[in-house]
Parts: structure tokens; sequence; C-alpha cells
């Protein structure tokens, strides 16, 4: 079977009239992992449209998991915010993106681990960013606190550590859970800005607590 395609008719008198619509919606998603820039004429190039808008998704990173006192059971790390928004691209050019880093897991006892680091989209005019988590307290009750979100058409905070050294879940992740192997193993690591899960001090020499998850940003392209 053969298909027609045009872009316009030609009437017996007057100007071609164009037939638009038939190329437009989501056409393409970038994904980033790391920092860098997102450049609309690339995109375009890639996908063959011309692209109208875009969804922006923000994930900030994970607090990490502390090495706390063994009477702390709510040490792991906060989840970092979410962040979405519709954008019009008509007049945007390039975006800086930042990807924020999980934070790092202590190996001592009652030694703090890391936040999480900030996730952001900065296009000159939009500045979208999903905060890092917290980590979790060196001592007592405190698990790290959920990063909050701002900038967006929607604005999620991340989860609190929650009780027994679980990490805070995210929009997108989840949030490390505890392990009690016989073998006192290392912490889990959070998932897509999760955060870390806690150990205990009396965990053997050397023992780590959970990293937060990476943040990440995604960008979804719409034709017009």
């Amino acid at each position: 079977m053969s298909t027609l395609k045009v872009n316009s008719i030609q009437p017996l008198s007057g100007s071609a009239v164009a037939i638009t619509g038939f190329n437009s919606g989501i056409k393409g998603q970038s994904i980033f992992t790391g920092s860098g820039t997102w450049t609309k004429s690339t995109r375009e190039a890639t996908l063959g449209v011309t692209i109208k808008q875009v969804i922006v998704e923000v994930q900030g990173a994970g607090g990490a998991g502390t090495k706390s006192t063994s009477g702390g059971n709510y040490n792991g790390g906060g989840g970092g915010g979410y962040a979405r928004k519709l954008i019009d691209v008509s007049s945007i050019s390039t975006s800086t993106i930042t990807i924020g880093s999980g934070g790092v897991g202590s190996t001592s006892a009652n030694t703090k681990g890391t936040d999480g680091g900030d996730s952001i989209w900065s296009d000159g005019t939009n500045t979208i960013t999903g905060f890092g988590g917290g980590a979790g307290e060196a001592s007592g009750y405190e698990g790290g606190l959920g990063g909050a979100a701002t900038g967006g058409d929607l604005n999620v905070d991340g989860g609190i550590a929650r009780m027994d050294n679980q990490g805070g879940h995210t929009f997108l992740g989840f949030g490390a859970q505890t392990q009690y192997a016989a073998s006192r193993a290392d912490g889990l690591n959070g998932t897509l800005g999760g955060g870390g899960a806690g150990v205990y001090s009396t965990y053997p020499s050397g023992t780590k607590a959970g990293d937060g998850g990476d943040g990440i940003v995604i960008v979804t392209e719409i034709a017009g």
C-alpha cells in the first residue's frame, strides 16, 4: 500500500493552503544523568521537527545515610525534591542542566554522611530546582529531611527518612530499605534521588552507610 504525504493544497485559484497539525505532539525525550546543556536546535535536527514546548522534570539527589549510635533508628537520608513545568521554548535556545550527586554515607561511628546535591534547569527565563535531601543525623532519632522544590507548575518535597534507618522516597524513586544481614553489610543506596539507608555504629569497622541516589532531569520535547 502506498502513502501520499503532502504539506499543502493548491486550489484552482488563490494561494496554497498549508496543512498543519500532523507533525505535532510529543516527539522526543532528553534524559540527563549528568550535568550538561539542552540545545533546542540540536534536538530539532535530530527529531526533524520544530520544538514549541518542553515538559521539564527536575529531581534533586538524595541525602546519605549515617552510621549512628545503636540507639538511633531514623538515620537514613532524606529524598530529593521534584519539580515539573511546561515551558514554551519558542524564544529559548538553550538551557543549562545541573545534576545533583547523591550524598555519601559515613563509615565512622557517629559521623554524619553528606547531603544530596541540587538538580537545576536554567534557561535564562525559567529556573527549576529540585533541592537535595539531607543526610541522617549522627545520633539520636533524627532522619534526614526531604529536599524542597521550586519553579515548577508542580513542586513536591522529598520524603523524610523513615523508621528503621530507611531513606526517604521521592516522586520518581525510592529510599533505600534497611537490611538486617547476619554479616552486617553496608547500607543500601537510594534510587532516583532517594535517601540512603543508615547503619548502626555497632556494625563492624569499615561498614558504610548507604549513599543517596543521584538526581536526574528529564526533558520531554513537544512539536507544534
